[in-house]
């Protein structure tokens, strides 16, 4: 499979559309217990992602091929923020990010050093940025319904988005 920006671009809006306005309960429930994360760290960490990981990764693998390994990442960086201003800021960073992002076919197989997984390709940083996203996207859906995980009742059994 060949890369594809579509659902990169698209996520931005997905976040917005989804969590734009809602009230602090909905943004700030953490309901998968403790060390877990609410909406609002996810857009945080995603934050943190498009400052510090896929881009300056893409380009080390560009510039610098598998002879400089990545910085490892910070994954607990807290926020800092209204949710709206945390939504405006990925928005912006996503779109910054995938206008400098300019790679063809010939560039997925170059090679850059993970400081745990030793050589990945950038075609692998690609489609992990892409999952990622979905990931994080899976996760704030599922934490948001798990609010409901009492109030459902007997129907929890059918829902699979409240199985622990």
């Amino acid at each position: 499979m060949t890369f594809d920006r579509s659902i990169l671009e698209r996520t931005p809006r997905v976040l917005d559309a989804a969590l734009r306005g809602l009230p602090s309960q909905w943004v700030h429930a953490v309901t998968e217990g403790v060390g877990t994360w609410s909406p609002y760290m996810v857009v945080g960490h995603l934050i943190h992602c498009e400052r510090t990981d896929w881009m300056v990764r893409v380009e080390t693998i560009l510039q610098h091929g598998p002879t400089v390994t990545f910085a490892p990442l910070d994954r607990e960086v807290r926020p800092d923020g209204t949710l709206d201003e945390l939504l405006d800021e990925f928005a912006r960073l996503r779109e910054s990010n995938l206008a400098r992002l300019n790679v063809g076919p010939e560039d997925l197989e170059k090679e850059g050093t993970h400081p745990a997984f030793g050589r990945v390709t950038l075609d692998q940083l690609l489609a992990t940025w892409t999952a990622h996203d979905l990931a994080h996207l899976v996760q704030i859906n599922r934490v948001m319904a798990r609010r409901y995980r009492e109030q459902v009742g007997p129907w929890a059994e059918y829902l699979s988005v409240m199985q622990f």
